[in-house]
């Protein structure tokens, strides 16, 4: 089961390394991590999605509280969420693939924010099923680099944590 978990934590050299390393200690693959600081800049605030059992990640969430670091931890199971991410594709782009291209880019409503004679570096954001999804058609053209954020979370409607 995909888990999206959000960790708040004290802005501090180091509670990144502990917090991963807790996974990595249980034997947990983080699918994506992403981590800035909120409105408030003394607090970060972590996106983690990984795959497991309920169980064992309630005890990850227990430990994760018990860090001296971490102010507050939020298993999103159960919980109506808006998640995103943001990727940015480099794909070829011959001359006459231009106009293919740039109409898949339209229909996913993603923008075109660098070109060159040979390129396209695209940008999206959205679901990950989106994202995927246009990469999937962007590999036939030939993908020469990519990079995702990972997802964000946060609860829909007046809900904070």
């Amino acid at each position: 089961m995909t888990h999206t978990i959000t960790v708040l934590v004290e802005n501090k050299p180091g509670v990144l390394a502990r917090v991963s390393n807790l996974f990595a200690r249980r034997g947990f693959n983080l699918e994506s991590l992403a981590v800035s600081t909120t409105d408030d800049p003394t607090v970060s605030r972590m996106t983690l999605v990984c795959q497991g059992d309920d169980s064992v990640l309630e005890q990850i969430s227990k430990q994760l509280n018990k860090l001296i670091d971490v102010i507050r931890v939020i298993d999103y199971q159960g919980i109506p969420i808006v998640q995103r991410e943001l990727a940015l594709i480099k794909v070829a782009a011959e001359a006459q693939k231009r106009a293919e291209i740039m109409q898949i880019v339209d229909i996913f409503r993603a923008k075109i924010i660098d070109l060159s004679d040979k390129t396209f570096t695209i940008e999206t954001t959205g679901s990950v099923e989106k994202v995927d999804a246009l990469e999937e058609l962007l590999r036939n053209y030939g993908i020469l680099e990519l990079v995702r954020t990972g997802r964000i979370a946060m609860m829909r409607g007046d809900k904070v944590p």
